[in-house]
């Protein structure tokens, strides 16, 4: 079977955030971390890792490697919630740990990697045939800086 991860560009502290991140994202784990063992167009043997990870369902590998291109909002992790006590407190820890505030249940952490913290059942309601009903919710959302299920879900019925 063929395996697909997302590789992230860390200019440092890629371990840093490797830590952090799955120890505030439900089921994930750290692999290993490697040095590579040859000089690259990022330095000589020995400055550049990599590091495999695994948030939830999903593989990553951390490559520090210095400065390249910075993370933008073209690439963003989403993490689903089924209870609004799991958006406050991944919201939170974000937060806490360095990471702003931006709109629509979306965040840079500290590293500037864009997060979007969203209740599980947004794309469902989003997508529902009812249209006034979405755009109800839609409409709430945007309103909004951290998701409130309750207030979407009001929006939704109406």
């Amino acid at each position: 079977m063929t395996r697909i991860s997302n590789n992230l560009w860390f200019e440092k502290d890629a371990q840093q955030a490797v830590d952090f991140y799955v120890s505030v994202i439900p089921d994930s784990t750290f692999i290993r971390s490697t040095v590579i063992p040859a000089d690259t167009p990022s330095g000589p043997e020995g400055s550049c890792k990599v590091i495999e990870f695994r948030l939830g369902d999903q593989n990553y590998l951390a490559l520090e490697a210095g400065p390249l291109d910075a993370f933008n909002h073209a690439f963003s992790i989403i993490v689903e919630c089924d209870s609004q006590a799991e958006i406050d407190r991944i919201w939170d820890a974000f937060l806490s740990n360095g990471g702003t505030t931006e709109a629509c249940g979306w965040l840079k952490d500290r590293w500037g990697l864009s997060w979007q913290i969203t209740p599980r059942v947004l794309g469902k309601m989003m997508a529902d045939p009812d249209r006034a009903k979405a755009r109800r919710m839609t409409a709430a959302m945007l309103q909004m800086v951290k998701l409130d299920m309750a207030e979407l879900q009001a929006a939704f019925n109406g």
